[in-house]
């Protein structure tokens, strides 16, 4: 990132979702092949969480889900992404690059977006059962990057 984007809080959202994902992508940029699909969870029951590799598959297909969720709100007839697994890590890189890309062309399709609605019943329910606004699903969005950039930290650090 090299300069701010303007648009007032789409711009920061986005500001911060593409900042959230570089940083990601700087902890995992010398992640080897071995340490991306080496289970270091072995206790946790959650299979998208056991290595780099199945939580960057995660987050990926998440990124995606939250603005399909979107586009579906807005009537659009779209099917969700399934996740892709790679085996080197450049595959996750470009991929977070395409997934992000992929969040900004929303704003490009729909440039006079609502993003905060205080009514409820306007907002929208999600496939887990929340309840977001647009502006809270890329909030959701951008602290979904940053928990797990934490965790893949924690993950090499115990790779060490």
């Amino acid at each position: 990132m090299k300069e701010f984007r303007n648009h007032g809080a789409i711009g920061a959202l986005l500001d911060e979702y593409e900042k959230a994902i570089v940083e990601l992508q700087v902890v995992i940029n010398k992640v080897t092949p071995e340490e991306l699909i080496t289970i270091v969870d072995t206790e946790t029951e959650d299979d998208q969480c056991k290595s780099i590799q199945t939580i960057l598959t995660h987050v990926i297909r998440a990124g995606y889900c939250y603005v399909i969720e979107i586009r579906k709100s807005l009537g659009e007839d779209i099917d969700f992404v399934e996740g892709e697994q790679f085996n080197i890590i450049e595959g996750y890189q470009r991929e977070l690059s395409n997934m992000f890309t992929y969040n900004e062309k929303l704003f490009d399709d729909y440039p006079n977006l609502k993003i905060e609605e205080n009514n409820n019943q306007k907002k929208i329910l999600v496939r887990w059962g929340q309840v977001y606004d647009i502006e809270q699903l890329f909030e959701h969005a951008i602290v979904h990057i940053l928990r797990h950039r934490r965790q893949i930290e924690r993950f090499l650090n115990k790779l060490s």
